[in-house]
C-alpha cells in the first residue's frame, strides 16, 4: 500500500537548515530508496507561488497564494510499504532527523493512505 507524507512547518529557527541535517536527510533517502519504498519525494514552494481551487455551491473559484494558514508545507514523500505502522516510521525517522539536527525546528507530518487499483477490485 501507497501512503504520502507532507511536512509542515510550525516553528523555524532564524538560522538556515543545517549541513549536517540536509546530509542526515540525503541518507535517509538514500536507504529508503534502497529498501524499494520510497516512490518520490521532493520540496514544495511557498504557497505565494500556489493556487487553491474551490467547488462551492457549484461554482469553481480560483484563489492565487498566500494562503492565510498559520504552517507552511515545505515537502512530501511519497511510501510504498506493508502497513501504515511501517510508514510511521519512515515518517519519525525524517522528523527526528530535525529534532536531532536543528534545535528549535518544530514541525507536523501529515500521512494519507493513497488509494490504489486493489481498493476499487469487484468483488470476487
Amino acid at each position: 500500500m501507497r501512503y504520502m507524507a507532507t511536512l509542515k512547518v510550525t516553528h523555524r529557527p532564524d538560522t538556515p537548515p543545517p549541513a549536517e541535517l540536509m546530509e542526515a536527510i540525503m541518507k535517509l533517502g538514500e536507504e529508503a530508496t534502497r529498501a524499494g519504498v520510497l516512490l518520490d519525494n521532493g520540496g514544495l514552494a511557498p504557497s505565494t507561488q500556489g493556487a487553491r481551487i474551490e467547488l462551492t455551491g457549484g461554482r469553481l473559484s480560483v484563489t492565487d497564494g498566500p494562503f492565510a494558514e498559520a504552517k507552511e508545507l515545505i515537502s512530501y514523500a511519497v511510501y510504498q510499504v506493508r502497513s501504515k505502522e511501517e510508514a510511521v516510521e519512515w515518517v519519525s525517522r525524517f522528523m527526528r532527523l530535525h529534532r536531532d539536527h536543528w534545535e528549535g525546528w518544530e514541525g507536523e507530518g501529515d500521512l494519507h493512505r493513497v488509494f490504489g487499483p486493489e481498493d476499487f477490485a469487484a468483488p470476487a
